[in-house]
């Protein structure tokens, strides 16, 4: 039996009651609590439930070497400490969980990441919502002449507008077979009384990937971490990396001496090999090192010139 909207509103109020707690809570964090962070056109992320601070890291961490609670401004050396030399288990003792509205065809380069708790929207119980991304413009590129999962220059005038609304038309039509299949309307309601339809979960299979989803995502810090390392870089497709960027804002208020030291250690910084560090160490010392000699391949060659700053 459907609430009425005055059991509704009870509901509401009852849930906006905020009880006292004995957990560390992060003020900055709770003024985003449940509030929709706008990403793509109509994609969103939200924090849900938090678990330990900045502080449930240091604890961590000196509990397993036996030396105590240590004064406060010795915190950020010891997070940079432990993010510096790749400690993973103190950041393990915070957990996030995000409410997440994305494409579907991001949502499966997201599910790659297999260190969360993930439950997704249904399909086979619900009735998707006629909502679909369409890119930016500046986001219409072609495919990339030297990388295969790349993207090259934008789309201009004619073949740019002719992609935009051929990815529009597809997914409107589909969508709107897809409602024809299930003899039923966005609300769930039934057209055709004469009519059983087809059953949600292979309806389904006819909408397009870039159809709305969502699920909550549960993780800890240093899986977390471990996401925006990847998915936060400047390498990484647009459409996913704005929803990292996205909760890069979440973790710098939650954590903020832990989201400093990602930034200077992890996001900001670069890994050279031993190679790489030979060339650098004989470049030091005045020798003029060409890529014949380094040994190193052309690729690893580009990189190192690039993350120099100097030309290949």
């Amino acid at each position: 039996m459907a609430l009425t909207d005055a059991q509704l509103q009870e509901l509401a109020e009852a849930k906006a009651v905020r009880s006292e707690t004995r957990r560390p809570t992060v003020p900055a964090l709770e003024a985003m609590l449940f509030e929709p962070l706008p990403v793509l056109d109509h994609g969103f992320i939200r924090v849900v439930d938090y678990m330990g601070d900045d502080n449930a890291v240091v604890q961590a961490a000196r509990v397993s070497y036996g030396r105590g609670t240590r004064a406060a401004n010795e915190d950020r050396g010891l997070i940079r400490y432990l993010m510096r030399h790749r400690h993973s288990t103190p950041f393990e003792m915070c957990e996030i969980k995000y409410h997440v509205k994305l494409p579907i065809f991001v949502a499966r380069q997201w599910i790659r990441h297999r260190t969360a708790n993930v439950n997704e929207y249904s399909a086979r119980y619900s009735i998707m919502d006629r909502e679909f991304y369409l890119p930016a413009p500046e986001q219409l590129a072609a495919q990339s002449s030297d990388n295969r999962q790349g993207r090259g220059a934008v789309l201009q005038g004619e073949e740019a507008a002719r992609v935009l609304s051929l990815l529009r038309q597809d997914a409107m039509t589909n969508y709107d077979h897809y409602q024809e299949m299930l003899n039923a309307d966005e609300a769930g309601n039934i057209l055709d009384p004469s009519r059983q339809g087809l059953a949600r979960e292979l309806a389904r299979m006819n909408l397009t990937l870039n159809a709305y989803t969502q699920w909550y995502w549960k993780t800890d810090l240093n899986n977390l971490l471990h996401f925006l390392s990847l998915r936060a870089d400047s390498h990484a497709q647009y459409e996913i990396r704005v929803y990292a960027e996205a909760m890069l804002r979440s973790l710098e208020a939650w954590v903020p001496l832990v989201a400093e030291a990602f930034r200077d250690y992890r996001l900001g910084a670069v890994t050279l090999s031993a190679q790489m560090m030979d060339v650098l160490r004989r470049m030091l010392a005045g020798e003029a090192v060409a890529q014949e000699g380094s040994g190193l391949s052309k690729r690893e060659w580009r990189e190192l010139m690039a993350q120099l700053g100097r030309d290949a």
